[in-house]
């Protein structure tokens, strides 16, 4: 299936003019998206939106000013759990008696994937997938069965997470987190934990090539946490697109050297390719995987890659393919491979 359009809300400046050359500092060990101008969307309803919904709304609605897609689907871990929390507190707050509806509307995972339908007045399939970090790749999965059958079809696919307090709070106790670690400095030291990230990427695919940015052309999921079949995997994968000269591994490397061993033996698979890392600009959130695709796009479409994404190898050759790996919590894993029409 194919890439035609993108649109990216990250920490960093992500929204035209795109500059990946300077990074955005950390903050308390959190990366926090940085929120466009939301055009055409009332100010009561912008009002009661969660920051979830704002990015998915905002990231969205640029993609389907000349297109009705037929179908939106959104994958994403938590929703908008901030609001879901105000909620619940407000039932404690208010002994289950006069309840603001908003919080809990908002709150809801698919609320992103519905807005989107309300504003546009779109009826078609509207699908939300949570899955935690293969929430993204199971969106991409269910839009790609549509097009293997409908290719003329188009669909707007993507994700979003936001930092949520009670989230993070949850993840930081429990070690995945580490508030004093910065993002300049996130690959230089040895620490077992990393930083808070959160953002939105959408797509419109089609299963025609005419004009597309880009194709995806294979998403692989796995659950395990045993890097000898990890390895089987990846190579079975390389076996079908192998690593050429101009291939790029994307690797979702977060600084966490619990789970370095993952990213190390993969990458002895491909001695001779360029490795990027991006979680130093984004954070590690669960559908982070998304923005990986957007970058991996950008780059295949712009043939500039910046400085501080480059882990290492040389860039001789103009590139073509671009593999991505990624894990969430060391157990869910994927592979997307990421080609040049």
């Amino acid at each position: 299936m194919y890439i035609h359009q993108q649109f990216c809300i990250s920490p960093q400046y992500t929204v035209d003019p795109v500059n990946l050359e300077e990074v955005i500092a950390s903050v308390d060990g959190k990366l926090i998206a940085l929120e466009p101008m939301l055009e055409g969307v009332p100010p009561a309803m912008l009002r009661r939106m969660s920051k979830a919904v704002r990015m998915g709304v905002g990231a969205g609605l640029p993609l389907l000013k000349d297109t009705v897609p037929d179908g939106i689907i959104i994958g994403t871990a938590n929703g908008g759990m901030e609001d879901c929390i105000k909620f619940l507190n407000q039932i404690i707050d208010y002994e289950e008696g006069m309840l603001t509806p908003g919080n809990f509307v908002q709150s809801t995972p698919n609320a992103i994937a519905g807005q989107l339908s309300l504003i546009t007045k779109n009826r078609n399939y509207n699908a939300t997938h949570v899955h935690l970090g293969l929430a993204f790749e199971n969106a991409l999965t269910d839009a790609k069965m549509f097009l293997n059958d409908h290719p003329e079809r188009v669909y707007l696919v993507g994700a979003v997470d936001e930092i949520s307090t009670y989230n993070y709070n949850i993840d930081r106790l429990a070690g995945w987190y580490d508030p004093t670690l910065t993002n300049a400095r996130l690959f230089d030291t040895d620490h077992p934990a990393t930083i808070a990230g959160e953002g939105a990427a959408l797509f419109l695919f089609s299963g025609k090539t005419e004009g597309a940015l880009a194709k995806i052309a294979a998403i692989e999921t796995l659950h395990t946490t045993d890097l000898q079949q990890l390895k089987e995997r990846f190579q079975a994968l390389l076996t079908e697109y192998p690593a050429t000269p101009n291939t790029l591994f994307l690797s979702g490397e977060n600084g966490d050297n619990r789970y370095r061993f993952f990213y190390e033996g993969l990458e002895a698979l491909l001695p001779s390719t360029p490795v990027l890392r991006f979680k130093h600009a984004t954070g590690e959130y669960p559908t982070a995987t998304s923005f990986a695709t957007w970058l991996a796009t950008y780059i295949l479409q712009n043939q500039e890659i910046p400085a501080s994404f480059l882990k290492k190898g040389t860039i001789q050759t103009a590139i073509d393919q671009v593999i991505i790996y990624n894990h969430y919590h060391g157990k869910q894993h994927s592979f997307l491979v990421v080609s040049k029409r």
